[in-house]
């Protein structure tokens, strides 16, 4: 079964508090999880973010929307209870309890009052309106996020494909320096597209010390790099008497070639134009901050005499 968005979930919690007791955020997770019968897997699926499992996230929201409409009260950090509203709410036997069930009550009415304020200010910026809101607001924000970043390795990867093979191998001599690769500047461009050896296209250091080296094939490729390929180069690797090597294309690799890599000895990372991508907008390749938005919380250690 589907994990349920943050709605559907609060007539669940509502009715595994209806006992009066106090339970910790933790317990309710495992009640909404045996009521909707997730499998461990769903469970555990995190948010894009990776730091909070998605049924987490939204039973949270889903009290905080009803502690401000007073439905629940939390006591204590993470203990949560139903209030005398909520009993009252609950005894109406609702077939289900959402936003707009919420909105009757005039502290959640005030609440998102205030929140209407600032969608403007949201308009301007260009981010997106969740109208129905069936998924919680760090749901909404990684989404865009993702949105926003696969359009950008789109356009990186077309502008790649429409450079030169000179242009390509300076790229990556970039991208690797930006990761911690190769000393400086000038070594590694020494370094690549000098030897054109076997199929290796040059070395970079390992570290900025030049303990080791890594032999580097770079090639702005249209079609699938295939098993040949890759057996060249690791050939050509193995009479360098080396033992670490990347290639890195604009396309993509066979699963062939990708299965080669997993069965010799020679240690060989193949990146492809996606992953290219991907590491020029981590590592600040080529791209530039547009904006910067810092989300943050309540640091309950501050308030740790409450």
């Amino acid at each position: 079964m589907a994990i349920p968005d943050f709605q559907t979930v609060m007539r669940p919690i509502l009715c595994s508090l209806k006992d009066g007791q106090e339970r910790s955020s933790s317990w309710i997770y495992g009640q909404i999880s045996d009521e909707f019968g997730l499998s461990p897997q769903e469970r555990e699926e995190l948010l894009p973010s990776k730091r909070q499992p998605v049924l987490n996230n939204r039973v949270a929201w889903a009290l905080f929307h009803m502690k401000s409409a007073v439905l629940v009260e939390s006591p204590k950090r993470g203990i949560y209870k139903l209030t005398a509203r909520g009993h009252q709410a609950i005894k109406k036997n609702p077939l289900k309890v959402d936003m707009k069930t919420l909105a009757q009550f005039p502290e959640y009415a005030a609440m998102r009052e205030k929140q209407k304020q600032g969608v403007s200010e949201v308009i301007n910026l260009g981010l997106p309106i969740v109208t129905e809101s069936v998924v919680t607001p760090d749901e909404a924000i990684a989404t865009a996020y993702q949105e926003l970043r696969a359009s950008l390795i789109q356009e990186l990867l077309e502008k790649i494909k429409q450079s030169s093979p000179q242009f390509f191998e300076q790229l990556v001599v970039d991208v690797l320096l930006a990761m911690g690769y190769g000393g400086s500047q000038r070594d590694a461009g020494e370094a690549l597209g000098k030897s054109g050896d076997g199929g290796i296209d040059g070395v970079i250091r390992e570290d900025k010390l030049g303990l080791d080296v890594i032999y580097i094939q770079a090639k702005r490729w249209e079609g699938t790099v295939g098993r040949p390929t890759v057996q060249g180069f690791v050939g050509a690797i193995h009479g360098a008497k080396a033992s670490k090597g990347v290639i890195i294309t604009s396309s993509d690799f066979t699963s062939e070639a990708r299965q080669y890599v997993k069965t010799v000895q020679t240690r060989i990372v193949l990146v492809d134009g996606q992953t290219l991508a991907e590491l020029m907008i981590d590592h600040n390749v080529a791209v530039s901050r547009v904006s910067n938005y810092e989300i943050k919380k309540v640091d309950n250690d501050y308030f740790s005499e409450l």
